[in-house]
């Protein structure tokens, strides 16, 4: 059986730079490329960072320091026409709109507004319980990274989720989070709705950081589907985590790897990314059933590659076969050379020229040589 294919989000986030035109060009790349989504983030910069907050020290390296973090993210936030515009351009190029809010009015505007079925909870917010738990009040399914987290953490998360899913009346507590994970309606409500996200929240990040091995232990942990948010620079990790199960894939996008912007640098243009789809879905095929058996295309091989029992030389009829008159020779399209022995002893049953196929005169015991057995 085939395992589904990865979904593959193109991460725009705020590679818009606050251009409207730039953000229709950048759903266009993403449809270009074959990627099932595309992503931005929604936030008021108000709600998101107080005005004295630092900057990372990526985004630092990447706008310089001569503004606040409020500063450049007010530049970056996109108004509800705004969101209107974009989501309309993207249902006309045929790839589905995915956000990330960043605070509660964020939350309602995506689900209330504009009915968004899917919400993707960034890393930063994994701890953001109030966010957590209304985002899940809104039945909506959830994409949750966990860059920065510990498996605890994650499993607290969790917890807010399964609560904002199943207990929409009571008072939320730590205890009541936990029991809601605990619990058989908050673990089917999990199941159903929440996708987590592996991921290294540096940007770009630095490949001997990634771990990729962490997907099968979140996977194994939370019994949940598991797939990778990439900030490596290139494609390889993405494709690396295509082949290990990632059933989501998310990377960043952006028109020129050379704009100003926190993001830029971590992204892939838009010839990147379409070769990067196209990579993950030849992994796909390649990755098969899992079933061992010849496959179509090399079937018309078998006779070519492999070889028969011929004879070694003139043999007359009714000469006996031996080591010195018996040779294994292509093609495969006689007598199995799994036979060799059988044949040691056995007469000709007729005269056979040097190189022709050989058959015995007589049934031979082993029957069964070459059929499938288990190992």
């Amino acid at each position: 059986m085939r395992a589904p294919r990865a979904y593959i989000i193109a991460e725009a986030g705020v590679n818009h730079n606050g251009s409207m035109e730039m953000a229709k060009r950048l759903i266009d790349a993403a449809a270009g490329a074959g990627a099932d989504a595309v992503k931005f983030q929604t936030f008021r910069a108000e709600a998101l960072v107080s005005a004295s907050a630092d900057k990372a020290r990526y985004q630092i390296e990447a706008t310089g320091n001569g503004e606040t973090q409020f500063e450049m993210l007010k530049r970056l936030e996109l108004d509800e026409a705004a969101h209107a515009e974009i989501i309309a351009h993207s249902k006309m190029r045929g790839i589905q709109f995915l956000s990330t809010p960043f605070d509660l009015k964020s939350v309602a505007m995506l689900t209330e507004r504009f009915a968004l079925p899917v919400l993707k909870i960034p890393s930063g917010e994994i701890t953001n319980a109030p966010l957590l738990l209304e985002a899940a009040r809104t039945g909506t399914r959830i994409i949750l990274s966990t860059g920065m987290s510990t498996l605890t953490e994650i499993e607290t998360g969790l917890g807010v989720l399964a609560f904002g899913y199943t207990r929409q009346g009571n008072a939320p507590s730590i205890d009541g989070f936990r029991e809601a994970y605990e619990g058989e309606a908050g673990k089917k409500a999990l199941g159903g709705k929440v996708t987590l996200l592996h991921c290294t929240t540096e940007y770009p990040a630095p490949f001997e950081d990634v771990n990729l091995r962490a997907m099968e232990t979140m996977r194994s942990a939370f019994r949940l589907p598991v797939g990778l948010s990439d900030h490596t620079e290139g494609i390889a990790v993405a494709i690396a985590a295509a082949a290990l199960g990632a059933c989501v894939i998310e990377k960043h996008v952006t028109l020129d790897r050379g704009l100003p912007g926190p993001d830029h640098r971590a992204s892939l243009e838009p010839d990147g990314l379409e070769e990067m789809v196209r990579s993950i879905r030849q992994i796909e095929s390649a990755l098969g059933t899992g079933e061992k058996a010849p496959a179509p295309s090399e079937a018309q091989n078998m006779g070519v590659a492999r070889k028969s029992l011929v004879a070694g030389r003139d043999i007359k009829k009714g000469e006996v076969f031996t080591e010195e008159n018996l040779a294994v020779k292509r093609p495969g399209t006689g007598l199995s050379p799994l036979f060799y022995w059988e044949m040691l002893g056995k007469t000709a049953p007729r005269a056979f020229r040097k190189d022709e196929p050989v058959e015995s005169g007589a049934p031979l015991k082993s029957s069964d040589v070459g059929a499938e057995r288990p190992r």
